[in-house]
C-alpha cells in the first residue's frame, strides 16, 4: 500500500488486517468510515494476514521494497498506489518504475483525482490486464476484495507459468532426444555418418586445418558375422567402438559410418602424434575379443591424413583422400595405418575424365533410365516404378551414379542431365498412364530460378498432367535457403505438383521440417530398413514416421526392402509403399514395358494412380 498520508495507511491497515483489539481501533474505524464510506455496513471479507501487507509513505520507498522482495525470492502480488504523493515521485512514476522492475505484479491506481489520465498511466505501467483503477471514496470491502482477487489471480498466473515452463522443458528434452537419435548410431551410440559429415564440413568451411582425419575398416569382421551370427557381430562392433574411444583424446570424434567402417577426427597438426594414436587404434582392434563366450580376433586398417597438408580441399575431397589411403592400407597387407600421399590420388585424373565424358554422354546416347517396381503394402502388387539413371562410358564402362552425379553437380552439368531425365521419364511414363511419376531434384537443380517454368514446359510437351508429377526434394535443397524453398514448394503445389521429402531421417529431418514445408510424401531411408531385426530402435522410429505421416495425410515409401521379414514388419508399422530387391531389380525400358504396359492395359481407368518414383541418383 503506497500513500503519503499516514492516516490513509492506518485506515488501509485496519481494513486489510484482522482486529488488533487496540484502544485506537474505534478511532481507526471512524476514520475508515469517513474516508471509505460505512465500514460497518460492508460485507465481511476474509482478512489478509498482517505479514502479507507492506505500507510505504513514498513512491521511492515502494520501489526499494519491490527490489528487496524480488531479491529475497518473495515478490509482491499487488501494489495499491496513490497518484499524488508530494514531495517525492508521483504515482505514475512509481508505477512505471515498479513495472520496470517486476513485470508480473498487479497495480491498482487509487485517487480521487489525477493529473494523469488512464491512457497515460497504462502507457508506462501496462500491460492493460495488469493495471486497475479505484476512485475515492469507495467501500472498504472494495479494497479487500480487489486485494484478495488480484492476489489469487497472481497465484493462478504463476502456477500456469510454471506449468508452461515445465511443458517447454519437457518438449525441449524430447527434441534433444530426437536429435540425438537422428544423429547417432543405433547400435554403438556413436555419431552416425550424417553427424560426422556435418562436423567435418563445418570445420572445413570455418578454415580449421588443425586436425587429423582417418577412416577405419575392420578386417575379418564378416567372418565373425558368418560364424557366430549378427548378434555377435553387433556386440563386437560395440566393444570395438568403446576400445577406440579409450585410445583417442576425449575431444576426438569417433563415428560409425555404417557396417564395420568408422571415422575419426583428432585435434592435432603433428604427424607423429597422429601416427601414434592411429597405431594404438590398430593395436586395440587386433586384440582378442570375447563374444558370446567365444574368443574372436579381427583387425583394422586405417587411411588417414593431416588437414593442414591441403590448402583448399573440401570435406568430400578429404574423405575421398582417406578412402584412397585406406584402400592402399588393405592392399599392403591390412592392419596398418596408411598416411595419404598426394601422388596416390589418381582419382583426380579419374574425376576429370568423368567430367569430360559426361559432357558428351547425352549426345552420344550413353545415358539410360532403368525402372524398378514399387509395391503396394496391401496387395503386394507393383503400383509404380522408380526410374534410375544409368551411364555406360565408352572409356570406363558402367559408372555408378554415386560417382558421376556428385561430379555433375559440382561441374554444373547436372542441369542438362536433369532436364534429360525429366523428359525421358515423362515420355516413358505415357506407357503407364495410371501411375504417378516422381522426379528427384538435386539441390543445384532446385536452386534454378526457372525451375517451376521448366517443369511446366516439360510436362506440357510430354502431355503429362501436373497431378501425375511428384517431385522428390532432399533436405539439403530445403536448408540451403529455407525461405525460398518454402515459397517454391508452395508454388509447385498450387500448380498441382506433388512434393516428397527423400531419405527422411538421415539429415536434419524432424517434425518441424514436415510441418513447415508443404509435403505429400516422405521416403524412409533404407538405412532404417536395414536395421529392422538387428537394431532395437529401428522399428520404433519407422513406426513413429509412419504414424506421423498418416496423421498428416502423407504417403510413406520404405526403400531398401530385401527380406520377407522386413516386408512384413514394414506392412505392420503402416508404410504405404515398399521398394527393394525383394520385389525386383531395375530393368531397362524394354523389359519394363513388358512388365508394366501389359498390366496397365488390364487396369480400369477409374483406379486411383499409384506412385512412380524417379531418381537422378542411385537408389
Amino acid at each position: 500500500m503506497v500513500d503519503d498520508e499516514r492516516a490513509v495507511l492506518d485506515a488501509y491497515k485496519h481494513i486489510l488486517t484482522p482486529s488488533s483489539g487496540q484502544p485506537q481501533e474505534d478511532a481507526l474505524r471512524q476514520l475508515a468510515n469517513s474516508l471509505f464510506s460505512d465500514v460497518a455496513s460492508t460485507p465481511k471479507v476474509p482478512a489478509l494476514a498482517e505479514t502479507e501487507v507492506t505500507y510505504c509513505c513514498q513512491g521511492l520507498e515502494a520501489v526499494e521494497a519491490i527490489k528487496r522482495s524480488l531479491a529475497e525470492g518473495a515478490p509482491f502480488k499487488v501494489a495499491f498506489i496513490d497518484i499524488r504523493m508530494p514531495p517525492g515521485i508521483d504515482g505514475k512514476e512509481t508505477a512505471r518504475q515498479i513495472r520496470r522492475i517486476d513485470p508480473n505484479i498487479n497495480l491498482v491506481i487509487v485517487s480521487a483525482y489525477s493529473d494523469h489520465n488512464v491512457t497515460d498511466i497504462s502507457a508506462v505501467a501496462g500491460p492493460p490486464d495488469k493495471i486497475f483503477y479505484i476512485s475515492k471514496p469507495f467501500d472498504a470491502a472494495e479494497i479487500t476484495q480487489m486485494a484478495t482477487a488480484l492476489a489469487n489471480r497472481w497465484d493462478f498466473d504463476t502456477r500456469q507459468l510454471e506449468a508452461l515452463k515445465s511443458k517447454v522443458n519437457e518438449l525441449a528434452a524430447s527434441e534433444a532426444r530426437a536429435r540425438h537419435i537422428a544423429s547417432h548410431d543405433f547400435l554403438t551410440g556413436a555419431p552416425n555418418r550424417m553427424s560426422f559429415q556435418r562436423s567435418l564440413t563445418d570445420r572445413v568451411r570455418s578454415g580449421d586445418k588443425g586436425f587429423a582425419l582417418a577412416l577405419l575398416d575392420l578386417d575379418r569382421f564378416k567372418h565373425v558375422n558368418d560364424t557366430f551370427g549378427h548378434g555377435a557381430g553387433d556386440d563386437l562392433l560395440t566393444n570395438v567402438y568403446q576400445s577406440i574411444r579409450e585410445q583417442v583424446p576425449p575431444s576426438a570424434i569417433v563415428a560409425r559410418l555404417g557396417g564395420d567402417e568408422f571415422a575419426i577426427i583428432i585435434d592435432t597438426t603433428s604427424i607423429e602424434e597422429a601416427r601414434k594414436i592411429f597405431s594404438s587404434v590398430i593395436d586395440v582392434c587386433a586384440r582378442r575379443h570375447s563374444i558370446y563366450g567365444n574368443t574372436v580376433q579381427i583387425g583394422g586398417s586405417i587411411g588417414w591424413l593431416l588437414a593442414s597438408s591441403f590448402e583448399s580441399s573440401s570435406a568430400v575431397d578429404l574423405m575421398r583422400f582417406c578412402d584412397v589411403a585406406l584402400y592402399a592400407a588393405k592392399k599392403d597387407g591390412r592392419s596398418i595405418a596408411f598416411l595419404f600421399d598426394a601422388a596416390m590420388d589418381e582419382s583426380t585424373k579419374f574425376k576429370q575424365s568423368i567430367e569430360s565424358g559426361l559432357k558428351h554422354a547425352i549426345t552420344q546416347g550413353e545415358l539410360a533410365v532403368h525402372y524398378q517396381p514399387i509395391i503396394d503394402r496391401n496387395t503386394l502388387e507393383p503400383v509404380g516404378v522408380e526410374a534410375l539413371l544409368r551411364w555406360t562410358s565408352p572409356v570406363h564402362g558402367p559408372v555408378s551414379p554415386t560417382v558421376f552425379i556428385p561430379i555433375a553437380e559440382e561441374s554444373g552439368l547436372i542441369h542438362e542431365i536433369g532436364d534429360w531425365v525429366v523428359r525421358r521419364a515423362l515420355e516413358d511414363s505415357l506407357n503407364w498412364p495410371e501411375y504417378f511419376i516422381s522426379i528427384n531434384l538435386s539441390p543445384r537443380q532446385f536452386r534454378r530460378v526457372d525451375l517451376v517454368e521448366s517443369l511446366c514446359q516439360h510436362a506440357l510437351a510430354a502431355g503429362v498432367p501436373h497431378s501425375r508429377v511428384q517431385l522428390e526434394i532432399t533436405e539439403t535443397a530445403l536448408f540451403d535457403d529455407a525461405s525460398r524453398a518454402s515459397s517454391v514448394l508452395a508454388e509447385l503445389q498450387s500448380l498441382g505438383f506433388r512434393i516428397a521429402l527423400d531419405d527422411f531421417g538421415t539429415g536434419y529431418s524432424s517434425l518441424l521440417n514436415v510441418k513447415n514445408f508443404g509435403l505429400d510424401c516422405i521416403k524412409i531411408d533404407k538405412s532404417f530398413v536395414e536395421g529392422l531385426g538387428t537394431e532395437p530402435n529401428a522399428a520404433a522410429i519407422i513406426n513413429s514416421i509412419a504414424h506421423l505421416a498418416k496423421g498428416l495425410g502423407l504417403t510413406v515409401v520404405a526403400e531398401g526392402v530385401e527380406t520377407d521379414a522386413q516386408c512384413q514388419a514394414l506392412r505392420l508399422v503402416g508404410c504405404s509403399h515398399l521398394q527393394g530387391f525383394l520385389f525386383g531389380a531395375a530393368e531397362e525400358l524394354t523389359q519394363a514395358n513388358l512388365r508394366y504396359a501389359g498390366r496397365s492395359a488390364l487396369k480400369a481407368s477409374a483406379n486411383p494412380p499409384p506412385l512412380l518414383v524417379v531418381h537422378s541418383a542411385a537408389n
